[in-house]
């Protein structure tokens, strides 16, 4: 038998009508999107499903509705088994993309939907807070040989914080901090190899040291909330470290605001841990792509296909 590993988008993966076609099909999905717009005390599903696309994009609206969309598309597919006579899969484990911890948590038992939708709402609140009086910014680098990683950020350092967010995939990193140590990395990276060097369209330097005051809000915030100890393990964002309490799975909360998140490395950790089949859970696809191109001998299937019935892709049902 194959060894799967549930994964989930973080923000980025939003877009109006996520979701809308496995919650009208699946009776379960339904009841996802409902308890989380009852946590929320407003609709975040009719936001996820007819938008505007610019209230979506908030933070404080996205990550939300993600985390609702994507356990969703879980109790879809759990539901589609359960129907097809099949048991459902065990992963080996779960992993989230930064914010898509969150998920990770609520499918490994660890934290309930409602807490975890309430929680990156305030999570949304305490980021945007963060690091007020100085400007944040984040850039997207395509094309740059990790080795030359070391010396882009030697070129903003001088100018302010400086640190790698998320290395995505081989050659695909993106980088944060103030303003003016994120322009004078973009300015020099095409001289250290890189194609392609973007200002992303965000106000914020996430995943830097400049979330500190985002953190420490959220570790008073998260201190009452319950934590279970996970049903099945998790991959830590910075360092792909295995995440089995429930005391370690509160401090990743924490930690992955001011820490980067090394998909690379987690990815590898998995396939050393002998996962074969990957499986996205919840809308896009975006880390089935970066996951081809981290283990190409692995299988990745995204969950997220207009074409398929009820709006879902759902492995092993012809198994």
């Amino acid at each position: 038998m194959d060894r799967i590993a549930f994964v989930f988008p973080g923000q980025g993966s939003q877009f109006v009508g996520m979701g809308k076609a496995v919650v009208a099909a699946s009776p379960a999905a339904a009841a996802v999107m409902a308890e989380a717009d009852e946590a929320l005390g407003e609709p975040i599903s009719r936001l996820a499903f007819e938008g505007p696309a610019e209230q979506l994009d908030l933070t404080i609206n996205a990550q939300p509705a993600l985390v609702a969309t994507s356990i969703a598309f879980l109790a879809a597919l759990r539901e589609r088994w359960a129907a097809a006579g099949i048991a459902a899969p065990t992963p080996t484990c779960f992993a989230g993309h930064s914010m898509g911890q969150y998920s990770a948590l609520v499918a490994a038992g660890v934290i309930s939907l409602a807490d975890a939708v309430r929680l990156v709402r305030e999570r949304g609140r305490q980021m945007q807070a963060s690091g007020q009086g100085r400007s944040g910014a984040m850039a997207a680098l395509i094309g740059l040989d990790d080795a030359r990683l070391p010396e882009l950020l030697a070129l903003g350092e001088p100018l302010g914080s400086l640190t790698v967010a998320n290395r995505n995939a081989p050659g695909q990193v993106v980088i944060s901090g103030d303003r003016a140590a994120v322009d004078a990395a973009v300015a020099g990276a095409r001289d250290l190899g890189a194609r392609r060097a973007i200002l992303l369209p965000v106000s914020v330097a996430a995943h830097s040291p400049l979330m500190k005051e985002a953190a420490e809000g959220m570790a008073r915030v998260l201190t009452p909330i319950a934590f279970a100890d996970p049903a099945t393990p998790l991959l830590a964002n910075a360092d792909a470290r295995p995440i089995t309490t429930a005391a370690a799975a509160r401090a990743e909360l924490i930690e992955h605001l001011t820490r980067g998140v090394d998909w690379v490395a987690a990815v590898e950790q998995m396939t050393a841990d002998g996962v074969t089949t990957f499986i996205e859970v919840g809308p896009g696809k975006v880390l089935t792509g970066l996951i081809k191109r981290i283990a190409p001998d692995a299988t990745a299937l995204a969950t997220d296909d207009a074409s398929a019935p009820g709006g879902i892709a759902v492995p092993f049902l012809d198994a």
